[in-house]
């Protein structure tokens, strides 16, 4: 079974961006890195997918939306982003 993809949106000096990059890389997820902070055309995509989601990072697997960073670390936290990467 493959990972799913995992898309991460982000903006430029963005602590909240780099500490979810941080766990990602950590954990050796492979994910597509979306700079979107000064893409009006990418952040409208973002906001999009996000049903209005516009702080960063907005953070997806599959067609899953996570949330932000704060998601992130809470499924971590919880023992849950493992099972819901093998599970997607």
């Amino acid at each position: 079974m493959s990972m799913p993809k995992v898309t991460i949106y982000t903006r430029q000096f963005c602590p909240f961006c780099t500490r979810a990059l941080a766990l990602l890389e950590s954990k050796a997820i492979e994910f597509e890195h979306i700079d979107a902070g000064m893409d009006p055309a990418r952040k409208q995509e973002m906001v999009t997918r996000a049903s209005g989601g516009r702080t960063f990072p907005q953070i997806f697997i599959g067609d899953l939306h996570i949330g932000g960073c704060d998601d992130l670390l809470a499924l971590e936290r919880k023992g849950r982003l493992d099972a819901l990467l093998q599970s997607i």
